[in-house]
């Protein structure tokens, strides 16, 4: 016993083994805690701006709002009212049979139409309605030539109108319709489908009463972003002339540069929003539909015949032209144009300062978006705290939030916490509480966060949960787990949500207007200051700039569905 105790003695010195011990504990209490805590500090960065906007209309001011009301604010909402419905019923149609028509039928291009009319996801709307204006608006070709038919005097639909606004963001939006519709139908409803067929149903019949309930929650999940990003849009709504909330909000800000009026103003625009959501739930209602052990399967197609067959392959031929193919070759001959001629070198000079504003800041929220996402979604992986998970849900918060309302959250945020800085002697440098790239990366993080966040959680998912456990008996500290296990397993989730992210900040527009420092245009401010002047053959570089780098996820999704062959 004595021999055994001095051999041991001469590999670890007395009081090591005890020593360490003592480290590994501190250093398991303090994940405990340290984990759950960053989630909860990372979920009230993202809803403080939100928090500080609503308080706002505890304190509101009167006379404001009755300006607004003896002024714009009547008109304002019921043009809200009218293109919120307007392009919702629109792309709920026009989603669901192009979801319908691709996956129960077969016809001529019908698998390529399959993943291409997802095309138009690539396509921002306020680029799609400059290039609208510009063919098919007054002074434009396509109504030159209708004239030279008709005459002079011949009447054609008014472009520059609620009618036109309606019809382009349906084009750009069904997408979120067509692709939660179709996924449906590739999961679930094949089943469903071919017990009610086996009963005796006809196709018509089993379509309406079997499949379209299962298709409830999903067209109303798809319909609701629809109406979130049509009251988020700032751009397109100026091109036809539409007076809306949002646009209120920019007008008050930039006019008057009264952060209360604002704030106060964007309220509206945040219950316009919330009111969107409880619509959605009650659209879903309590359906809820699955398929027990794998057994769902998706629609067996049938083949179309004769005429039918070809009105099928018209639909979507019309649909991805005028939504897609016809508009980016437009937008690439004027691009051609103005590179090749006499201006094209200070063109192109100004083009290459702006791309690197917008890749800065694509890049800058991107690794923002990911580094907190990695943070939150391990914090819910080592911790047994409900608050971890409650925190996870919270930072998806600004998903949920309109572009405007997010843009003057972040600014009372910024205010605040530079007020409460001074009281310690210290404050923000320089304005960044009114305009700077800080406020405008805390804005875009906020208001992304949730695509990273989702990608992540889903490469996550691919790791097994033994795998950390192994890790944590042996030793490994979550940090290290996290570096040297988890990120790694997923790094193409990883790299999936930092595209995504850096996509849809790129595309972005309201916040950039309300928040970018003077001088730091991007590719999305150019492309919508060019086409507000009716300069559309210059607008045409900056928005094909933003297209071919939107068309990374797009592809990337096609390129999924081909596979999972839906």
């Amino acid at each position: 016993m004595k021999q055994a105790t001095s051999k041991l003695s001469t590999v670890t010195p007395p009081g090591t083994e005890p020593l360490a011990a003592v480290e590994r504990s501190r250093a398991d209490r303090a994940s405990q805690w340290g984990w759950p805590a960053s989630s909860i500090l990372i979920a009230a960065f993202v809803a403080l701006p939100v928090f500080l906007l609503s308080l706002s209309i505890l304190r509101p001011n009167t006379a404001i709002w009755q300006q607004q009301w003896n002024t714009r604010l009547p008109k304002q909402l019921a043009e809200t009212a009218i293109l919120l419905t307007g392009v919702s019923v629109s792309s709920l149609i026009l989603g669901s049979v192009l979801a319908w028509l691709v996956s129960a039928y077969r016809f001529p291009g019908s698998k390529l139409f399959g993943w291409l009319l997802i095309a138009p996801l690539a396509m921002p709307s306020y680029v799609l309605g400059f290039v609208t204006l510009s063919v098919a608006g007054f002074t434009g070709p396509v109504q030159g030539a209708w004239r030279d038919v008709f005459g002079q005097d011949a009447w054609f639909p008014p472009v520059r109108s609620m009618g036109g606004a309606i019809v382009v963001f349906t084009l750009v939006l069904y997408p979120y319709v067509f692709l939660l519709a179709r996924a449906a139908l590739a999961d679930q409803a094949g089943t469903a489908f071919d017990v009610a067929r086996s009963l005796g149903a006809r196709p018509r019949d089993a379509a309406r009463r079997v499949v379209l309930p299962l298709l409830r929650p999903p067209l109303a999940a798809g319909t609701a972003v629809v109406a979130m990003e049509t009251l988020t849009d700032f751009g397109t709504v100026q091109y036809f002339g539409i007076d809306t909330v949002s646009v209120g909000v920019f007008r008050i800000w930039r006019g008057t540069f009264d952060l209360d009026s604002a704030a106060e103003f964007a309220t509206l625009v945040l219950v316009v929003a919330l009111m969107i959501i409880a619509l959605e739930r009650i659209g879903r209602g309590r359906a809820r539909f699955g398929e027990a052990a794998g057994a769902a399967s998706g629609i067996t197609p049938s083949r179309l015949s004769g005429a039918k067959r070809w009105l099928a392959t018209s639909l979507c031929t019309v649909v991805l032209l005028a939504s897609f193919a016809a508009p980016a070759i437009q937008l690439l001959v004027w691009a051609v144009r103005e590179a090749t001629g006499n201006r094209g070198t200070p063109m192109l000079g100004r083009f290459v300062d702006f791309l690197g504003n917008s890749v800065l800041l694509a890049v800058l929220v991107a690794v923002f978006c990911i580094v907190l996402s990695a943070i939150v979604t391990n914090a819910a992986r080592f911790s047994a705290s409900g608050a971890s998970r409650i925190a996870a849900r919270i930072t998806t918060l600004g998903y949920a939030v309109p572009g405007p309302v997010v843009a003057i959250g972040v600014v009372l945020a910024l205010v605040a916490i530079d007020n409460s800085l001074e009281v310690i002697n210290l404050g923000l440098p320089g304005a960044v509480a009114t305009g700077s790239v800080v406020g405008l990366i805390y804005a875009q993080t906020v208001r992304f966060l949730a695509p990273g966040l989702n990608a992540m959680e889903a490469g996550l998912d691919q790791v097994p949960d033994e795998m950390t456990s192994a890790a944590r008996s042996l030793g490994a500290r979550p940090r290290i787990i996290m570096g040297r296990i988890h990120l790694p397993l997923a790094r193409t989730s990883v790299l999936t949500g930092a595209v995504l992210v850096a996509v849809d900040v790129l595309k972005e527009l309201p916040i950039v207007l309300l928040l970018r420092p003077i001088g730091f245009d991007t590719l999305s401010v150019w492309t919508f200051s060019l086409a507000a002047e009716s300069r559309f053959q210059q607008a045409a570089l900056p928005a094909v700039a933003i297209i071919i780098v939107a068309l990374i996820p797009v592809g990337v999704l096609s390129k999924q569905l081909s596979r999972n062959q839906l």
